[in-house]
């Protein structure tokens, strides 16, 4: 176990150090120049060729892209994530005045996936090509069609239209001021769940109809034991590896997913922070919150894996 550990920590770094060298990469060739982003196309017009080459050396933008990345991986190892252009606060203040609002968003969701995905698969499964699997595999195949963000923005003109209700646009903590935290995660987790519930269904209800025609089911039913503790003790614990890797891969879509959503919605979270940088050009703050929804991403899919491994010890050893 402690090797297979240690092979997924290592696979893990090695992974995080390419995907920072893509996304610096990516950052640097994109078209358009900061000084334009931060000063606009008259003022950048009105600068001298002085005062730009000085501006461009106090972002730490005028150096060999090999020193600048080396730079920016020191800062990111010191905890130091840059500062936005447009406002007076750095990127780690809003990573954590953001991040947790995103975070609960994220696993409100998967838990809201679970909660409906999985019994719609057990009943499924149970009941293949009946009208209520009929009705299951057409539900799933639309919610797996329809984009979150246009699925997040009728829930809000419907709820300002029928009810008037608007969620708060400010901030709150889930300890300071639980109902209004509430209220703004509700919403984007609601969305983004059904959405991972349609792959969770479909991926728990094809392992379900191949697991309940093992031996062991057969031999369970043929002891005499009924078909819900067949399925709860025998059938669903072996079904839901393939689903509990699938959840990690899911995660990720909600990290990117949550970018469009967060902004229907009106969410003060860092999905709404990374459309805001897009809009603005924001390279350093761009950057940084793309290097870190990379990081969270292969982190939980190691943490994945690990579980993985702990539910089924063949794993171990490959």
């Amino acid at each position: 176990m402690y090797s297979y550990i240690a092979r997924r920590l290592a696979f893990g770094a090695l992974t995080i150090v390419g995907v920072s060298i893509m996304v610096f990469v990516v950052m640097r060739i994109l078209p358009g120049d900061p000084l334009v982003a931060i000063f606009g196309p008259e003022g950048f017009t009105k600068l001298t060729d002085k005062e730009r080459a000085g501006y461009m050396a106090e972002l730490g933008l005028s150096d060999p892209l090999w020193m600048q990345y080396l730079a920016w991986v020191k800062d990111i190892a010191a905890g130091n994530f840059g500062r936005s252009f447009f406002r007076s606060e750095s990127v780690a203040d809003m990573i954590m005045r953001r991040g947790p609002l995103t975070a609960e968003i994220a696993l409100l969701s998967v838990l809201i996936s679970w909660v409906v995905g999985i019994p719609v698969a057990i009943v499924s499964a149970l009941r293949p090509n009946s009208i209520a699997d009929s009705v299951v595999r057409f539900v799933s195949i639309l919610f797996l069609a329809v984009p979150g963000f246009w699925v997040g923005m009728l829930v809000v003109l419907g709820l300002l239209f029928w009810f008037g209700y608007r969620a708060p646009m400010a901030g709150a903590s889930l300890f300071a001021d639980p109902v209004t935290n509430l209220q703004l995660v509700v919403g984007p987790a609601v969305v983004l769940g059904l959405g991972q519930a349609a792959y969770i269904a479909r991926m728990a209800r094809s392992s379900l109809l191949e697991v309940i025609r093992e031996d062991y089911v057969r031999t369970a039913r043929a002891k005499g034991l009924s078909g819900r503790l067949v399925i709860s003790l025998h059938a669903l614990p072996n079904a839901m590896l393939p689903v509990i890797t699938l959840s990690g891969v899911l995660l990720g879509l909600v990290l990117a997913g949550s970018i469009p959503v967060e902004r229907a919605f009106g969410t003060p979270g860092l999905g709404y922070a990374m459309f805001t940088a897009v809009s603005e050009r924001d390279v350093f703050v761009m950057q940084n919150l793309v290097f870190l929804y990379a990081v969270v991403f292969v982190l939980l899919n190691i943490l994945v894996d690990l579980a993985i491994a702990l539910l089924d010890p063949r794993i171990r050893y490959q």
